[in-house]
Order: C-alpha cells, then structure tokens, then sequence
C-alpha cells in the first residue's frame, strides 16, 4: 500500500484590520444640515405662531374659567359658568343670529358675483391686467373707511339710496331701524371689499382647469353656457368649498363693518346688528368689564369656527374621492 500522506493544517491567513474612518468635523456639520435645516427654515414660523396663537388662545381659555374683572382682575375659580352665563343671555342669541344673517346675505351673493367676475376675466379681453387688478382695489381699501362711506349711502333721512329710491316713488328705507334692512347695508360692505379678492381665487382655479375639456365641449357642440355649467363649476368645487368656509370664518369675526354702521358703534338701539365680536368687546370694555365671560365668547366662537373646519374637511375629502371607477365610468 501506498503510504499517504497527511498535509499539515493550514492556517487561517487573517485580513490587516481595517482602521475606522475618522468623519471630519466638516462632514459632521454636513450631515445635521442636511437632517436639521427643513426644520430651522420652518420653526420661525411655528414659533411665531406659539407666541402670537397658541399662547393667547390657552391663557383666554384659562381667562375663561375664572371670574376675570378688567379692574380687579383674576378672581375665583368658577369652571364653565361664564360659558352657561353668556350662552343664556338673549343678547348673545341675538348677536349669534345677526352674525350668521350678515353672513349668508353676504356670502352666497358675493360667491355667486366672484364666479360671473372671474370667468369675465378669464375670456379673452384687452388689458386683462388692469381689469385684474381693478377688481383688487376695493379690497386695498380700509374697512374703516368702507364703512363710513357706506354708512352715509344708506342713510335713513338723506341717503344715496333713499334718494334714489325716492325718485321712482318708493318710501325710504329704514336702514338703521329695520333689522333685516340693516343686515342687507352692513351685508353690502362686506361684499364691495371681499368679492374681487375672491375673484381672483376663482379666476387662478379657472385657469388651471385642463384646456381638453373645453375643447371636447366644443366638439359635442356645447355652448358657452352650457360649458361653465357642466365643466367650469364642476372642477371649481374644491375651490367654492374653500372660498365659503373662508368666508364663513370671515363673516364670524366681523366687527370694522358693523362697528362703523352708526355713530354709537353699538349695533342699534336694540342689537339689530350686534354681531358675536361686538358683543363680546361689549362685555370686556363694556359696563361690565368681565374678561372672564368675554373670553368665554370667544372660545365659543373658536369653537364654532372648529366645527365648520372639520365640515370643510369631511367635504374636501368627499369631493377628492369622487373620481372615474375602476371599471372606468363616471
């Protein structure tokens, strides 16, 4: 037999260990740039918004649970009786229902003017610049100074209004004295300023609206009426809900309009067109002078504004859902 031979085990030929890489200190401060300043270029923002938002609405929230004096200052803990306190006042009621009567007076004519206003604009005009910029200028304008001259065009005795309307044999309006004809004056205000801002909004959704769909329009022979009612409106309803809800936020914070109406700054002998901000300056600075259910108003107002925000999401999201199936049919 063959003698066989045994090789001696081989040893395991180890790698040179590998030094770690120092990373440099100018590669460090690379990398927390590239992680940290999204967030540096927008806390100016939200530390802003802490300061002047958040803070005041939980210190108002903390007002309105104690019986605040504008003189005395903070008193005794009294929990949500400021808010049981001014939700059964007839004024507030009244001021609630004259804040939601300017409100639609004011949004659904100014809504339905902004859209005829931007498809104006959106047709094919000379100097569409100045006549996009014109439209702007009333809200340029203060409000303070809006609502003197408006108060004087709807003057009970010698107003523009009257006169005219006493030319054609119609008696004058009370529009001081009349509470539904107070809402249309003070309604009217809100309309010359905020319209051609909304406008504008309407005319840039406008514009973004594929031009394909007015050109099948065309072709099934559609006229231009029938082409703003069955493809314009349609694609402009995310910005309509928006356009609303914006005003409805709007038309809940009113006070230079109302204010301004008369010489008193009251809202009329009897609150005909006290609104919820009136009313609450009117507790705070007023006879009574109670921060406490001053700022009670105002979380209820908060909260009011809350609950429309989320009708405008739940709608927002509903109207994004809407789409061709799956099987591809509207």
């Amino acid at each position: 037999m063959a003698a066989t031979t045994v090789e001696p085990p081989r040893t395991p030929v180890r790698e040179p260990e590998r030094v770690p890489r120092r990373v440099g200190f100018s590669q460090t401060l690379g990398r927390l740039d590239v992680k940290l300043s999204p967030y540096l270029y927008i806390s100016p923002f939200f530390l802003l918004f802490a300061v002047v938002g958040l803070f005041p609405l939980a210190y108002t929230a903390w007002v309105s649970v104690h019986d605040w004096h504008l003189l005395g200052g903070q008193g005794d803990f009294v929990g949500i009786q400021n808010y049981v306190d001014v939700v059964q006042q007839p004024r507030f009621l009244t001021a609630l229902r004259n804040t939601f009567s300017i409100f639609l007076l004011s949004s659904v004519p100014q809504v339905i003017a902004a859209i005829l206003i931007a498809a104006v604009l959106d047709a094919n005009l000379r100097a569409r610049t100045f006549w996009r910029m014109g439209v702007l200028l009333p809200y340029v304008v203060a409000p303070v100074a809006v609502s003197l001259i408006f108060s004087k065009v709807f003057a009970d005795g010698a107003g523009v209004i009257n006169e005219m309307l006493g030319l054609v044999g119609v008696d004058p309006v009370r529009w001081h004295a009349d509470t539904l004809a107070s809402h249309v004056a003070i309604s009217s205000m809100v309309n010359f300023r905020w319209t051609g801002y909304n406008a504008l909004i309407f005319l840039a959704a406008m514009q973004a609206i594929p031009r394909d769909l007015y050109e099948a329009a065309v072709i099934d022979g559609a006229s231009r009426v029938r082409q703003f009612f069955s493809v314009t409106v349609p694609m402009l309803r995310p910005t309509i809900i928006f356009i609303v809800i914006t005003a409805t936020i709007g038309g809940l914070q009113i006070f230079d309009e109302p204010r301004m109406f008369d010489q008193f700054g009251l809202g009329g002998a009897d609150r005909q067109w006290m609104t919820v901000t009136m009313y609450l300056y009117e507790l705070g600075w007023g006879a009574q002078k109670s921060f406490g259910r001053a700022a009670a108003v105002a979380w209820i107002l908060f909260l009011i504004i809350v609950a429309i925000g989320v009708v405008n999401f739940a709608l927002s999201r509903r109207i994004s859902s809407t789409g061709p199936s799956k099987g591809g049919r509207r």
